[in-house]
This record gives C-alpha cells, structure tokens and sequence, in this order.
C-alpha cells in the first residue's frame, strides 16, 4: 500500500466541504517567530475527520450500508462518528475503558455505539475485526491506510497556503505517524520532526533502528492518551524513513508546560497529546529554525484537567 502527494491533492477537493480550514498562528518562542496550526480547533477537536471523512467518502454504498468499524481513544472515534454521521452510515468504535469522559461522551453523542476493552489486556484490533466480521463491516483504522494518511496530509497543504514564507520545518505529535506521513508527503521541501511522550516512542526507535519496534512492555502511563500507539504502520514508518524525520521525545511535565502557554498566550485548549509538538519547542528539544510550524493536533481535554493545568 503506498500514498502519494496525487492522493492528497484529491483527499482535499473530496472533504474541502466537510473540514474547516483551521488557523495558522503566528506566535513567538524564545525570540523567534514561528507558527501554530491549530488543528485542536477542527470540528470534532482533532485533525482526525480529515483522514475519517476521505476513507467513509470511498466506501462503496454496499460497503456504506454494512457500517464501519474503528478503535481509538479518542480522536480517531469522534472523527469517523461525525463523517458516519454525515453520510449515513451506521459505526461501532472499540475504546479503552479508561478513555477520557469527555472523548467518551462527544463519540456517543454523534451516534456511535462502543464498545469498551482493556488496554492492559486485550488487543483492540482483534475486536474490532471480531465485530466486523460479525456485521459484515469496514475496518476503519486510525493510520494504517492509505486514504487515512491522504486525509491527513490536507493538513500540509493548508500549511504551504497559510505560510508567509516556505515552512522550513513542521514539528508534529506523533502516534501512529498518520498525520506526520500526510504532511511530509504534503510538504516536501520541510524538514519533519515527530514528538512522541516518553515510553511511547516507538516511531523513534524504529526510525533509528531500521526496523518497526513496538512499545516495550509495560509502558509508563502518560497525560498523552491520543498518541499511545502500541505499534506504528509499514505505510507511516516508510513515509517517515524516507523522509529521515527527525523524533523528539517529552515528559508529561513538559507537556503540561505546552497545554498551559497555549491557553496563556493565545487562549488554545489544547489536550497533552495535541501539544506535544509545542512541549519539544518550549523544551528547547527542536532546533529553532525561521520557517517553523508547530502542529497543535487536538484540542480534546477534560475541563477539570485543563483547568488544574492552566491554574497551576
């Protein structure tokens, strides 16, 4: 399975009407200016309905009629809810039951149903086919998939419109590595860093390895739900390889740091996972360069949460 720039280009003109185009921000960090894309401002919270909507959207109506599948903590469920939802489609989404209430509520309000397992325990990908072979329906994932990635790198052409100037480099959370394959696929002439939090790093260790590695045992728990991907993707890995990303990895302190300057500075809720990317550049773990875009991946946090951050 491969992806080209071709198939970001028509993932745009097939969901321009159904995403917004969100706002490029102009910031600056430690004396220098760069730019924040704020995709926690997208419609579900998250970049994930660009990917969701593409993939539902080439769904043939026998395949529509029979419903879709998808496992996610989170954003990845709110995204293919709200494109189910849009197209008429029936969707069942296996979540973690320690998910976050807020994602928990927002995926059943756009009428999915779920069903919940133990991350710890159980394989959310087996369930998931489980189920679908049950209904007869489409497995939807939230990276492994061509028309996914596409949909994501709309995100990339957005930038090259946005930008005053060519984005030099573009700094991207990181959990299976969809959204950071779309935009190095969108954006050839940037440089791609990923952040990833600490213990879940295994797109790093796989780019210097050579090989794809999955998180080690027991990994520690962290404030970034939406990027704790056990294993990442041939389709990511390979983009991301041939591409010589550069991986960064932060601590859930240093992303607290981000969630709290996004609401001071430019009143952004921004959820652990969604500021990764700003984590690394506050941390001073990016090289600052001109022509920096930061990627704010999602917005969707507890409010209780968010408001323990920004007081603290």
């Amino acid at each position: 399975m491969t992806v080209t720039r071709s198939d970001i280009l028509e993932a745009a003109d097939s969901i321009r009407s159904d995403v917004e185009q969100t706002p490029l921000i102009e910031t600056r960090i430690s004396g220098r200016t760069m730019w924040l894309k704020c995709e926690s401002l997208q419609t579900g919270g998250a970049f994930k309905l660009r990917g969701a909507t593409n993939r539902l959207r080439q769904l043939s109506p026998a395949e529509q009629a029979q419903g879709v599948v998808a496992f996610s903590s989170g954003n990845h469920a709110q995204g293919v809810a709200i494109a189910a939802s849009r197209l008429g489609i029936r969707a069942t989404i296996v979540m973690p039951s320690d998910a976050p209430a807020v994602k928990i509520d927002a995926t059943r309000s756009h009428g999915a149903e779920i069903v919940f397992y133990d991350r710890s325990r159980q394989s959310r990908e087996e369930i998931a086919a489980k189920i679908a072979q049950e209904q007869g329906a489409t497995v939807v994932p939230s990276f492994d998939d061509p028309a996914i990635v596409a949909g994501q790198g709309t995100v990339g052409l957005e930038i090259l419109d946005q930008m005053p100037i060519p984005p030099r480099q573009i700094v991207i959370p990181c959990g299976g590595g969809g959204l950071a394959a779309g935009i190095a696929l969108a954006c050839p002439d940037a440089e791609i860093v990923i952040v990833e939090p600490e213990g879940w790093d295994d797109m790093r260790r796989s780019l210097e390895g050579g090989a794809i590695v999955p998180v080690q045992p027991n990994p520690p728990t962290t404030l970034c739900d939406a990027l704790q991907t056990p294993r990442v993707s041939p389709i990511t890995f390979g983009i991301l390889q041939r591409r010589s990303a550069q991986a960064l990895v932060v601590t859930d302190d240093e992303v607290t740091q981000a969630v709290r300057i996004a609401w001071r500075e430019h009143g952004l809720t921004v959820e652990a996972g969604g500021a990764a990317a700003l984590a690394a550049v506050l941390a001073a773990k990016a090289q600052l360069v001109e022509g920096m875009v930061v990627v704010l991946s999602g917005g969707n946090i507890d409010p209780e949460l968010h408001a323990s951050i920004v007081e603290g």
